[in-house]
């Protein structure tokens, strides 16, 4: 079962990233993250902010700059979010290669 939010910690630590980079991110694309306050004022984040977070990770280590990613974002979000599905997808099926070939070397 999902979150319905997730503490800026929580999201740095899904990202692999530090706490004051995704407090960047959040301040920079404020069209596209729409982070909640708790009675403390710490910012909450949806899971559609989390993944919208996942986007803008994957852009930036691609090599785009902040603009480019804004650009990427507003013009072409769905293809983004299929190349992250790819992704994903490639991923999990490493892993399971992995673990098949840890359990043939064992025999």
């Amino acid at each position: 079962m999902r979150k319905v939010l997730y503490s800026i910690g929580e999201v740095a630590e899904i990202l692999g990233e530090n706490v004051s980079l995704v407090r960047f991110w959040s301040d920079t694309f404020p069209k596209f993250i729409h982070p909640s306050r708790n009675g403390k004022g710490d910012r909450l984040f949806s899971a559609d902010d989390v993944e919208t977070f996942r986007q803008i990770h994957y852009l930036v280590r691609t090599g785009l700059t902040l603009e480019g990613v804004a650009r990427r974002l507003r013009d072409d979000r769905a293809a983004v979010s299929a190349e992250l599905k790819v992704l994903d997808s490639l991923r999990a099926i490493r892993g399971q290669l992995v673990e098949i070939r840890a359990s043939m070397t064992k025999k």
